[in-house]
């Protein structure tokens, strides 16, 4: 417990900083206010070379919160959807393979890194997994994890201008009264949302689910609302902590950054996000177009990661975060099973 407290004291600042952050874009009516606000004001802090504390373990438990909220999303009406997300799910597995291809032929020969670190920065998604998975190899971590937070970085940042442009979702904030940011579910709805929690954990290790934190308690919850057992939903204020701490997650790995020493990398890994971005919006206007699936649903499924930074914007905008956490959950299952089979295709080819 002493350590605990400790290690939350550390971090105390760093959290009054992203809140600060995010306080201030609640106030200035931006869209995502407590994700962007937390998330710009901890990225400008990090490069300007304050030490900042990342949320460690609190990160993890607010993974299994958002979990929890994504599995509210699924209702026993969306029988009627899933061929159309058949469909999608194939289109975002194209697109995908497509990213892959372009970011590792971008590293290799534009950006000049090996072949390893090309491989683990150019996985379009996943990154804890791909990042823990880069340990045991030749790539140069800090490429890697550099490429994932700019990219990360760049579609929060690019969804509220993109989503406007494309007309399909309202981002006006909506203001709410001090009695709908204390509303509290009552005790049975929260021992349900805990049991999801709990329960979750629990299967999303046992099944080894990539991103296990998330994509059990999301499953246990979708299980739970599918099934009508309970409709419990959480309440603002933690809804808005947890996009807090998501922003403080992806601002904090810019620590220690120096742009005059990692200029080359952070120009590289920006060029990279743009394109991988471009063909996010490609994909999503081909299965607008075939289909009808909502334009705004299909891009926030086809950016390429992280899954939680991009569910949780898809649950606070309300745009369908059921069909986008069900895409996420398949491109990163994928990505993580053929990873190791590229590996040894190109090792191969290298021997």
């Amino acid at each position: 417990m002493t350590q605990l407290m400790a290690r939350f004291c550390r971090f105390l600042p760093t959290l009054v900083l992203g809140l600060a952050g995010g306080g201030l874009a609640y106030w200035l009516q931006m869209p995502l206010p407590w994700l962007l606000g937390a998330m710009l004001a901890t990225t400008a802090a990090s490069l300007m070379g304050c030490r900042l504390r990342s949320p460690g373990r609190g990160r993890k438990g607010v993974l299994v919160v958002i979990g929890v909220m994504l599995g509210s999303a699924f209702t026993p009406d969306m029988s009627g959807d899933l061929p159309l997300w058949g469909a999608s799910l194939v289109i975002m597995l194209l697109a995908t393979a497509m990213m892959m291809g372009f970011s590792v032929w971008f590293s290799r020969r534009i950006a000049h890194h090996s072949l390893d670190t090309a491989l683990y920065a150019g996985v379009p998604g996943g990154v804890s997994a791909v990042t823990g998975m880069a340990l045991d190899s030749n790539a140069d971590l800090r490429v890697v994890g550099m490429t994932h937070a700019v990219r990360i970085l760049i579609l929060l940042a690019a969804i509220p201008p993109v989503l406007k442009w494309i007309g399909h979702v309202s981002l006006q904030p909506t203001g709410m009264s001090l009695n709908q940011w204390l509303w509290l579910p009552s005790l049975t709805d929260a021992a349900w949302l805990a049991v999801a929690g709990a329960l979750g954990v629990w299967l999303g290790q046992r099944l080894r689910l990539p991103n296990a934190l998330l994509f059990g308690p999301a499953l246990i919850s979708a299980g739970l609302h599918l099934s009508g057992l309970t409709h419990a939903v959480l309440p603002p204020t933690l809804i808005a902590m947890a996009q807090v701490v998501i922003g403080i997650s992806v601002g904090v790995r810019f620590t220690g950054t120096s742009l005059a020493e990692v200029g080359h990398t952070l120009t590289m890994a920006t060029l990279q996000a743009v394109v991988l971005l471009l063909i996010a919006i490609l994909a999503a206007w081909g299965i607008h177009a075939l289909t009808g699936v909502s334009l705004a649903a299909a891009l926030l499924a086809y950016m390429p990661g992280g899954a939680p930074e991009l569910s949780l914007v898809a649950l606070s905008l309300g745009i369908d975060p059921a069909f986008v956490t069900s895409h996420h959950l398949l491109r990163i299952t994928v990505l993580i099973l053929v990873l190791p089979l590229l590996l040894k295709h190109f090792q191969r080819m290298r021997a």
